[in-house]
């Protein structure tokens, strides 16, 4: 069974500086409890990556705020103006990566791999500075992996083992980004026994899962 973790103890596991992963798509399936200890705690210097920005005051956008943020690496920021005046005015970095091509170079972080070949982005910005490949007479682009120091994660359900499941869009970059980090930790919305969960259900297992947040009260 997992000692689980405060949102503020869980917050203080992630150093200045850190390169962090963090689930959801626009503010669903991120771990809010521990985004907004982050913030308070007045973290400073991060490296997020993530699908996007979410949007002022909610998700990734609390962080944004906050100044904790040094440099993104997304796929997209139109619906937060906060990202777009920071990364106009210098005052943070923000690499934008094909949504497809992101989750990809997650995955083969987790697996070990060199990078992943795509054709995705050949002849735009994208290419700038990448080396392109050829196989087969046709032209790729060497897409590098990316891995973290941290990733957090929000799931529905955890047992006492960590095994966590997940719900429907709410999954969105959690399960490729438990495989890419030193540390995974996991927000559940329910702590539940072990059996409760059927074994065919569990999307992350609890081997990958470094530490438990407690569920809200």
């Amino acid at each position: 069974m997992r000692k689980a973790l405060t949102a503020d103890e869980a917050a203080a596991l992630v150093p200045d500086g850190a390169s962090v992963m963090i689930g959801g798509f626009m503010g669903v399936g991120s771990p809010h409890r521990v985004i907004a200890a982050l913030a308070a705690r007045g973290a400073r210097g991060l490296t997020v990556i993530a699908n996007d920005t979410a949007r002022p005051g909610h998700g990734i956008g609390v962080l944004i705020d906050a100044g904790c943020v040094a440099r993104c690496i997304v796929s997209h920021i139109g619906l937060n103006p906060v990202t777009q005046k920071k990364m106009i005015a210098g005052e943070m970095e923000v690499e934008l990566v094909p949504q497809g091509t992101l989750a990809e170079r997650i995955r083969a972080g987790g697996a070990g791999l060199g990078g992943v070949l795509t054709p995705t982005g050949l002849g735009t910005v994208v290419e700038d500075g990448k080396q392109r490949i050829t196989v087969d007479g046709r032209d790729y682009l060497l897409e590098k992996p990316l891995r973290a120091d941290v990733a957090l994660l929000h799931c529905y359900e955890a047992d006492y083992y960590a095994n966590l499941t997940y719900r429907l869009t709410a999954q969105n970059f959690n399960p490729v980004m438990a495989m890419a980090a030193k540390i995974v930790i996991a927000e559940p919305d329910e702590v539940v026994p072990i059996g409760v969960i059927p074994p065919d259900h569990v999307r992350t297992p609890g081997i990958l899962v470094t530490h438990l947040v407690e569920r809200p009260h």
